[in-house]
């Protein structure tokens, strides 16, 4: 799922304004009243995270511009991959997956705790998510990653060992992946879901 790497982009304080429609100054007393999160340059000046942003507008119910989801989607990293899954089976299609792309990283976790913790450090652009994983919410976890803007909107393939799997999870997915893995189907979906990311 190549599609060049994470690009972290970094807002100054006036690009900030400009965004929300107010004055500069609006912005630095934001940030420092403990509202906006940021960070200074050696030279004094405030620099703020995307994500920060994100989070700034969506905390005050603001609109996102198309500018700013533009960049929150370029910040999945589409050379990394998740599997959120128990041990033999993240071991298993880890195998599979790179012998199909062997430039991809692959991130593993066992548990919700882990996937929740790697998600938001490496922003996968492809996950892979057991549907029978203990301990966690499913249907929130999906909304949650699929439609705030801070994680760069991944592709999140669904992992079942059942081939019925409630409809109204399937819909919140990209796709399922039934185990065990049945020859190509893997290769087909990430061909499928790799040329969708190219058009995007």
């Amino acid at each position: 799922m190549p599609k060049g790497g994470r690009r972290i982009r970094i807002f100054s304080a006036l690009e900030v304004a400009n965004i929300c429609g107010v004055v500069n100054q609006t912005t630095i007393n934001w940030i420092r009243n403990g509202h906006l999160k940021a960070f200074t340059t050696p030279g004094g000046q405030y620099r703020i995270y995307a994500k920060d942003l994100a989070a700034f507008l969506d905390n005050r119910g603001m609109e996102t511009s198309g500018e700013l989801l533009q960049v929150m989607m370029e910040n999945a990293n589409w050379d990394c991959i998740l599997i959120g899954a128990p041990q033999s089976v993240n071991r298993d299609l880890s195998k599979e997956i790179q012998a199909i792309y062997s430039d991809v990283s692959i991130s593993q976790a066992y548990n919700w705790f882990e996937i929740g913790r790697k998600i938001t450090e490496e922003k996968p652009g492809l996950i892979f998510i057991d549907v029978d994983l203990q301990g966690g919410d499913i249907y929130n976890f999906i909304s949650t990653v699929k439609e705030d803007i801070t994680y760069g909107k991944p592709h999140l393939v669904l992992l079942s060992k059942k081939r019925k799997v409630d409809p109204n999870l399937s819909s919140m997915a990209d796709n399922i992946l039934f185990l065990p893995l049945e020859s190509n189907e893997l290769k087909t979906i990430l061909k499928t879901l790799e040329k969708q990311q190219a058009i995007a």
